[in-house]
């Protein structure tokens, strides 16, 4: 099915994450504010992303907006008519010209993940996967690389010692898939935040305090390695496990 990669985003993918937003949420945040939450130190976006083909390098460095064309790549240099056929040139010669010569498919934004650090807290703002994709253990994906990364919270000042202990989210009573996927990694329900939607359906507020426990790493690396046995079952390759933080 092709490779999967969990990579903090660049301006040049805006547009991406607001189709997604569009698509999965309904259009929950503008091109505005992914700017800023991409500006912000205290925000880390992970988006999820499929390429047909793997990186040759790191795969956080590449912006599924901004990846250069290959076969531009390939003419610049190129001589007129380097390429051309001539009377010598076999049938085989010519499938294995036309597959260098085939541009590479273009790499796809399944999902994107959202966390704000406040004090010691990871407030999960945003878990999407693009519907097309959704019940295949993309989201379970998401959401152990998002904790993983908040468990390792550190931000750019070397000064600043904060660290991240516990993790809250809000979610609809009614969408109880998502219940599900957050009660599987210990969340709570500790509160409601009544009216919380703009069509006028409350809001539970899940807690998770363990963040920094031995014992809820082990958890989290348990969903991770069954996460990724699940993505692997279905054809997906993994890249780029280890995340890095959204520095930008």
């Amino acid at each position: 099915m092709g490779y999967l990669s969990c990579q903090t985003p660049s301006h040049a993918d805006i547009p991406a994450l607001v189709a997604l937003d569009q698509s999965a949420l309904g259009g929950l945040w503008s091109a505005g504010a992914y700017s800023r939450e991409i500006n912000s130190p205290n925000s880390r976006l992970l988006m999820l992303v499929h390429r047909p083909n793997a990186t040759g390098g790191d795969a956080t460095d590449l912006s599924i907006a901004s990846m250069a064309d290959p076969q531009a790549d390939r003419d610049k240099g190129s001589e007129p008519g380097e390429l051309k056929k001539t009377a010598s040139v076999t049938e085989s010669d010519e499938r294995e010209a036309d597959a260098v010569n085939e541009p590479e498919a273009a790499p796809t934004l399944l999902g994107l993940g959202c966390y704000w650090a406040i004090l010691d807290e990871a407030h999960i703002t945003i878990l999407a996967v693009d519907p097309r994709y959704q019940r295949r253990g993309l989201g379970q994906w998401l959401l152990v690389n998002l904790l993983f990364d908040a468990c390792n919270y550190q931000r750019a000042a070397p000064d600043d010692h904060i660290v991240l202990t516990r993790a809250t989210l809000e979610v609809r009573p009614s969408n109880s898939r998502a219940l599900a996927l957050y009660e599987n990694f210990g969340f709570e329900t500790l509160g409601r935040r009544r009216r919380y939607y703009a069509d006028g359906e409350d809001a539970l507020i899940l807690w998770q305090n363990s963040l920094k426990m031995p014992e809820f790493r082990d958890r989290l690396g348990q969903r991770y390695r069954a996460a990724r046995h699940r993505l692997k079952r279905q054809g997906w390759q993994i890249e780029n496990e280890k995340i890095a933080g959204n520095r930008t």
